[in-house]
């Protein structure tokens, strides 16, 4: 009875576990999805207000801003791969470290399992239970270590690939949002609807990012916005003062 006892606390705990790996693999998407979105939704918003307001022609406003659009996702793009790689390369050295331990050093990775579940209120022969029950199986107690010990999860890490197309496709949608009106209104209009566009469309995703992370949306919101106004705001006055410049 009293194991049985100890192995369903166990077995919840497994459960709870593979719950968090299941939604950080969502909040990776969703990171990766932000990240691309305001990345190129802010930079090209600046860029298109500058180049705007020093030239006064839609035409090379958009060219400008679509070359920045697929010049800054690819790039993008690129970048997560190779940090996504190099996360999982590091992932890979720790799991074979842990495994040269559970090897080599057995008792003290024993003694890191009864750490870990002392800490989350097992005691005595419960304690002990558990600690025999994981160490009996050599794949479920390297999961238990990388996971408990290093909060590690291969989730995360496995799909380079993966994790750069979802950045660079995002970066060309946020990208498009301020390019987008100067496909159908002159520079000025151009300039007033790029920037209330983004602006909605930052709070937008600032609120949604609040919905997978811990903090209030409105702040969110209002936070991803303000950013996206600054960075509009010195493009502008960038681009006004070239103009006068060189006008």
């Amino acid at each position: 009875m009293y194991v049985n006892s100890a192995d369903e606390k166990l077995k919840k705990s497994l459960e709870k576990h593979k719950e968090e790996r299941s939604r950080g693999l969502s909040r990776s998407n969703i990171r990766d999805f932000i990240l691309g979105f305001q990345d190129g939704l802010v930079n090209t918003l600046g860029l298109v207000l500058g180049v705007a307001s020093a030239i006064q022609s839609t035409k090379i406003v958009l060219i400008s801003g679509l070359v920045t659009t697929f010049a800054e996702s690819i790039s993008m793009a690129a970048v997560a791969y190779t940090s996504t790689k190099a996360a999982h390369e590091f992932y890979e050295s720790q799991l074979e470290r842990e495994k040269k331990e559970i090897k080599e050093i057995p008792h003290m990775e024993v003694q890191e399992i009864r750490d870990i579940y002392h800490k989350k209120g097992f005691r005595g022969r419960q304690l002990e239970s558990i600690v025999r029950k994981i160490t009996s199986n050599k794949k479920l107690w390297l999961e238990t270590m990388m996971a408990d010990e290093l909060k590690l999860f291969p989730e995360d890490y496995e799909k380079p690939l993966k994790s750069a197309a979802i950045v660079g496709l995002s970066a060309v949608i946020g990208s498009l949002v301020p390019v987008v009106p100067f496909f159908m209104f002159n520079v000025k209009l151009g300039m007033a609807y790029a920037l209330v566009l983004s602006i909605a469309a930052l709070f937008i995703v600032g609120s949604a990012k609040a919905k997978v992370t811990i903090g209030d949306w409105k702040k969110s919101g209002l936070e991803m916005a303000i950013v996206g106004t600054v960075a509009a705001l010195v493009g502008y006055f960038v681009g006004s003062l070239l103009g006068v410049i060189y006008a």
